[in-house]
């Protein structure tokens, strides 16, 4: 092989490698289009988990972060950084909608808890009546005429 055949086919293997890594970073660095969808529905979702009230009260770590990532979003979003920021605005509706998931569960646990009080009470006061003098084998009934 002589030196100009090297010398060609070296500029030619570093113009291509050149020109391959060029076209990877390109590729690399360009963005999707704005996540209008993706912001419009976790800001959505967020709202409706500020409304609720039982994400705040019961789920209260998982709500902020959603709002981080929420915040995140935006500030990406600015920064035309739209890969990213519709990654964080997806992470953000997940959160929120956990936080309401964590949030309506808690209350039903707190209201499955409520009903089985009620009922212990009510077996209680169901066990007192039955064990009253009144009630005894022995007693007789107000309403009905005494059998001769």
């Amino acid at each position: 092989m002589s030196l100009r055949t090297f010398l060609s086919v070296r500029t030619g293997l570093t113009a291509t490698t050149g020109a391959l890594l060029c076209l990877g970073a390109v590729g690399c660095a360009s963005q999707g289009p704005k996540p209008n969808d993706e912001l419009t529905k976790a800001h959505t979702v967020l709202e409706q988990a500020d409304k609720g009230g039982t994400a705040q009260h019961y789920a209260a770590a998982d709500l902020q972060r959603a709002h981080d990532e929420l915040n995140d979003t935006d500030r990406l979003s600015a920064q035309k950084k739209y890969d990213e920021a519709r990654s964080y605005a997806q992470r953000a509706e997940v959160d929120a909608d956990l936080a309401v998931a964590r949030g309506n569960s808690a209350e039903q646990q707190k209201a499955a808890e409520d009903v089985s009080k009620a009922n212990d009470a009510l077996r209680q006061e169901t066990g007192r009546s039955v064990e009253s003098p009144a009630t005894g084998p022995g007693a007789t009934n107000p309403t009905l005429p005494p059998q001769s």
